[in-house]
């Protein structure tokens, strides 16, 4: 528990309205657990106005609103708080409450469309196996120290993001590693966090039905390298374009990494095969456990961003080649007859295209690629023409399936996929909604010594249709109809 003026100290207020300086217990902004002891920090959502709550929480008893606009009424014994900006206030409040916990951690976060988790989750393992305590989150998975938490967002809200870092804390975690979304950014998540370094992967097509223009997209992506202090790292990638325009405006000291050019930290593929590869990083050869070039950046970025911690370089390569992949991201699936299924995470055209392109650097000529591919509903619906073309125009078969559809109509999806196939490649396209179905096709269509890549799911153990999540797991699926040949 703690005093208001303690939580507000480093709030921005536009006006203040009767003032008491009471004790906190909770810092809130769903109305539904306002109520005596707690602040109400009410918040413009993408669909909700927290606004629209204030009386329904001062009601429930809570006697501390913070808003942008003050309400019409309220009672003498309820302090108002009008703020320019709710959503950041939050953040520094929520700093506040739980004794500023990103500054007792040395902080990273991980934005970029594609890598990052990664990148992030390898810079965890690293860090743990070379013997210190580290906490992470990430899509898949958060953890304090070795103890699993399960995630809900990629970014969770910046109130769980300091609960959960406190505990890191309290845990004797030194470093935390952070999944940075572009949402995350834009609804003011990661305010008040004091961040020890920043990595961007890469910026491809992806979440344009949030921010509806790709400049948009970037603008959030930039923003969190323009936040960063002076003591802080940017790392970025010299091989993508908007590495640099991440840079522009940071205060931080600027670091680069490249595979193909020259950069602070410099890597180079020796030989790639589904088993691994063998990686050269700073003119030392290391063999990988990971495959493809986009593996290889996300490698390097874990390389540059271990070496800024601190981290001594010999040390790091010989912690590099003791990783191995993050759950359903390019794992690797056999069959007795000889098939191999690859399943990932890839559901973003860009994302696809590098775990096709890395598939076809290894396989041999005689051997087939399936590709089995959907797009989720309810999210970029420009972004499906995208998908299917670059299944088609790398694989020998493709079979459009059904990937999360929520309130949509999956065969609307696959029909608005098949406007990026031309008439001539059809042929080499069949549509099966039912993904299951669409995944015993592909292994019973494939010969032995055949690739299926199974796309878009990857770590995921459910199917969300019409508002129900079904328990459904590509890797289980593959193993089922594996272990009936």
């Amino acid at each position: 528990m703690k005093k208001l003026s303690e939580i507000i100290n480093d709030v921005t207020a536009v006006e203040q309205f009767n003032f008491l300086d009471c004790d906190v217990k909770e810092i809130v902004f769903d109305s539904r657990k306002a109520g005596e002891g707690t602040v109400f920090v009410a918040m413009r959502g993408p669909k909700v106005d927290g606004h629209q709550f204030i009386s329904q929480v001062m009601d429930n008893g809570c006697k501390c609103i913070v808003c942008e606009d003050v309400p019409s009424e309220y009672s003498e014994e309820t302090t108002v708080i009008k703020v320019e900006d709710s959503s950041y206030a939050l953040g520094q409040m929520a700093s506040a409450f739980y004794d500023n916990p990103s500054e007792q951690l040395k902080l990273v976060g991980v934005t970029g469309t594609n890598g990052k988790t990664t990148t992030a989750t390898l810079l965890y393992h690293l860090v743990m196996n070379m013997g210190c305590k580290a906490g992470l989150f990430s899509t898949v998975a958060n953890y304090i120290g070795s103890a699993k938490v399960d995630a809900t967002h990629t970014t969770p809200d910046a109130v769980t993001l300091n609960k959960t870092m406190s505990e890191m804390v309290d845990a004797g975690c030194e470093y935390c590693f952070m999944e940075v979304s572009s949402h995350a950014l834009v609804q003011k998540r990661v305010a008040g966090l004091n961040f020890a370094g920043a990595l961007f992967t890469n910026i491809t097509h992806d979440h344009l039905d949030y921010h509806l223009t790709f400049k948009a997209y970037i603008e959030a992506k930039k923003s969190f390298f323009d936040h960063l202090n002076k003591e802080a790292f940017a790392l970025t990638n010299a091989d993508d374009k908007n590495g640099a325009v991440m840079l522009q405006n940071t205060r931080a000291e600027k670091y680069n990494y490249s595979l193909r050019g020259m950069g602070d930290f410099k890597g180079r593929i020796v030989e790639s095969m589904f088993e691994g590869m063998q990686l050269e990083i700073d003119s030392q050869e290391i063999w990988t456990r990971f495959v493809g070039d986009f593996n290889a950046q996300n490698l390097l970025t874990v390389y540059g961003a271990a070496c800024l911690l601190g981290f001594e370089k010999e040390e790091v390569q010989v912690a590099l080649s003791q990783l191995k992949p993050v759950d359903g991201r390019f794992e690797t699936i056999r069959s007795n007859s000889g098939k191999t299924a690859i399943v990932d995470y890839a559901h973003t055209p860009d994302a696809l295209k590098n775990v096709i392109e890395t598939i076809n650097q290894v396989r041999q000529p005689k051997q087939q690629l399936i590709t089995v591919v959907g797009a989720g509903g309810d999210r970029d619906p420009m972004k499906r023409p995208e998908m299917a073309k670059e299944a088609v125009g790398g694989s020998s078969k493709v079979i459009l399936t059904s990937d999360n559809p929520r309130s949509e109509d999956p065969e609307e999806i696959i029909s608005q996929m098949m406007e990026g196939v031309s008439f001539k490649e059809r042929i080499k396209v069949l549509s099966i909604v039912n993904r299951r179905e669409a995944i015993r096709t592909a292994c019973m269509v494939a010969q032995s010594g055949d690739i299926i890549l199974i796309a878009g799911k990857g770590h995921e153990t459910y199917q969300e249709i019409k508002g129900h999540r079904n328990h459904f797991d590509d890797r289980e699926i593959v193993n089922e109809i594996f272990n009936e040949e």
